[in-house]
């Protein structure tokens, strides 16, 4: 190794450190990724940058003078009131150029020192009635952000307390309110008599420095670090349609997929919550599972249950107190034979697949309400995870799925069904089928091994677990396309599956409705409006009872763009980490 001098540069030492690295045999791949890395040119350029800042910072250098804009200002009212030499008009063009005008106004920002906000003098007087109390005087500057807490009266003393601090939010982040802090002042102004939403309107319109006089609660909320929960929501949320929410502005609206940090538990009925790359730092309320549960059977018990995308107010929400904020406020299923064909099979009612030979759902999935998960990124080591593919009316899964294996067969594999028919004189055996009798696929079906089986011109065929297993043991991605039912037996820790919803883009239905000379596909095999009909019913049903169980919509356009996507899909999912049930990954 060079010996290197204190005066060696932070990107000298860098091009040095990288001639030395030679790939040896036992540590080649980690010293060829090591060189790339280090001989980026952009590296060199941040460690360039970085010196010439760490110069300029131990030189430590003081602005020439306060008001440098108005210094250019001057200057360019000088050069405009006279004949410009070429020399002169550039010079008028950069002192009047935007970007130059903005770095000049922040020097003379820095140079002034003016960048703190001002607060007020403290109050000379407290009331004589505080005296022997502890008050606490304590100013907060915010700018167009809520204060980021929720006040009520105290039924019993009828005194305005702090109801709730929202975190992340302008209160949370000063560390000086805390839950029960009896407000007495707000920038000076008596609120004993005033009612809440009269102190959250104050709070709301005041801007900058805001002064709360406070009745220390006796008991003080201890800080506590955020909570590493995350969880899945499995229905839809809106704050202002739910009439149980202590402040609706203080709610958090959601979507079914979603994923949402619970900040804290504290509140047994409203948790708090941010949503995963939303760039409000502030946390807003949803409900709890508990109490977003005890609802939903309650209206079931009344006879009232809705999909839980849309929650309504019922009369047991009504317990909840509230606040105000100053807050802005035959079942059939498709098969494929090889890669070649494709079956549609009647479902049938039969012993092995009555509901108690499944896997039993928990209450709390039956009423879809979160689900907790965890970022797991895929190991060299780990098996491949299970692709399975859902597709509503139109949507032709099968031959997307067959034309992206065709492609690529090293990379992506098929189950390879079962079938009781014979086997024919080109087919071999484990390719397009595994040909069983008729007892043995019976026994198959007693023995719960089938995701999905039919019957086909009195021929039976269905697609087993082992097959599934069989693809991905060889380090193969395996592609399924089943009816939505059979994820209720592939959603497991073993198959991790990555289900993608297809369905087709489906045009505005015409105004001039199809001539009766040509129902449904018609003779001339246009797709006439009672077929897009049906398909929009289709997808918005599937979407209704199966969306939260799906992690990726593609909306297919045409069979070549659906087939770049979907490949674009798979390649992401094997290279980015992805959100999976905790019990998934949980040992």
């Amino acid at each position: 190794m060079p010996v290197l001098s204190p005066n060696t540069g932070l990107h000298e030492m860098l091009a040095l450190l990288t001639s030395q690295l030679h790939p040896d045999a036992n540590h080649k791949e980690d010293m060829v990724f090591l060189r790339e890395v280090f001989s980026e040119r952009s590296l060199s350029y941040l460690m360039k940058i970085h010196e010439r800042l760490r110069q300029f910072q131990l030189q430590s250098p003081t602005p020439v003078l306060h008001s440098a804009s108005c210094l250019a200002e001057d200057v360019a009212e000088e050069l405009q009131n006279g004949p410009l030499e070429e020399d002169e008009r550039e010079l008028l063009t950069l002192l009047t150029a935007p970007h130059v005008k903005a770095v000049l106004t922040v020097h003379d920002t820095v140079a002034q020192k003016n960048f703190e906000p001002v607060l007020p003098p403290l109050p000379d007087d407290l009331d004589d009635e505080l005296e022997e109390e502890s008050v606490k005087i304590v100013r907060l500057v915010k700018n167009k952000e809520p204060l980021g807490a929720t006040i009520r009266r105290d039924e019993v003393t009828g005194a305005v307390v702090v109801a709730r601090i929202m975190r992340g939010g302008a209160a949370d982040r000063s560390g000086l309110v805390h839950v029960g802090d009896e407000l007495r002042e707000v920038n000076g102004n008596l609120i004993i008599h005033k009612r809440p939403e009269e102190i959250s309107q104050i709070l709301s319109q005041s801007q900058g420095s805001i002064t709360l006089k406070i009745i220390p609660a006796i008991k003080e909320e201890d800080r506590f670090k955020e909570s590493k929960v995350y969880l899945r929501a499995l229905f839809d949320y809106t704050p202002f349609e739910d009439k149980a929410t202590p402040c609706q502005e203080a709610g958090l609206p959601f979507t079914c997929g979603d994923i949402l940090q619970v900040v804290s538990q504290d509140d047994p009925t409203w948790w708090q919550a941010k949503r995963v790359g939303d760039s409000n730092l502030r946390a807003g309320l949803i409900p709890s599972r508990q109490f977003q549960q005890r609802r939903l059977v309650y209206r079931m018990k009344m006879g009232t249950h809705q999909s839980p995308k849309s929650p309504r107010a019922t009369p047991c929400d009504q317990t909840c107190e509230k606040e105000d904020c100053d807050s802005e406020g035959s079942v059939s299923g498709q098969h494929v034979a090889g890669l070649r064909r494709s079956f549609r099979l009647s479902r049938k009612d039969h012993p092995g697949s009555t509901k108690e030979s499944r896997p039993a759902e928990s209450e709390e999935n039956e009423f879809l309400i979160y689900e907790e998960v965890t970022l797991y990124q895929m190991r060299p080591q780990d098996k491949p995870r299970l692709v399975v593919l859902i597709g509503s009316l139109g949507a032709r899964i099968n031959e997307l799925k067959q034309k992206v294996i065709a492609e690529n067969p090293h990379r992506y594999g098929v189950a390879v069904p079962h079938t009781t028919r014979p086997r024919k004189s080109h087919e071999k055996e484990g390719v397009e089928y595994h040909f069983i009798s008729k007892q043995a696929f019976e026994a198959d079906i007693q023995s719960n091994k089938f995701i999905e089986y039919g019957e086909y011109k009195n021929n039976q065929y269905g697609t087993s677990l082992e097959s599934i297993r069989s693809v991905l043991a060889r380090n193969k991605i395996c592609l399924v396309d089943v009816q939505p039912e059979a994820l209720k037996i592939l959603r497991t820790a073993e198959f991790k599956p990555y289900v993608i919803f297809v369905k087709p883009r489906i045009p505005e239905i015409r105004r001039q409705r199809s001539s009766p000379t040509s129902p449904g596909r018609g003779d001339n095999g246009h797709i006439t409006d009672e077929d897009l009909q049906d398909m929009r019913q289709s997808a918005e049903q599937m979407d209704q009872q199966y969306g939260h169980l799906v992690d990726r919509v593609l909306v297919k356009e045409d069979s070549a763009s659906a087939c770049v996507e979907l490949r674009n899909i798979l390649e992401r999912l094997e290279r980015e980490p992805q959100w999976v049930p905790v019990s998934w990954v949980r040992s």
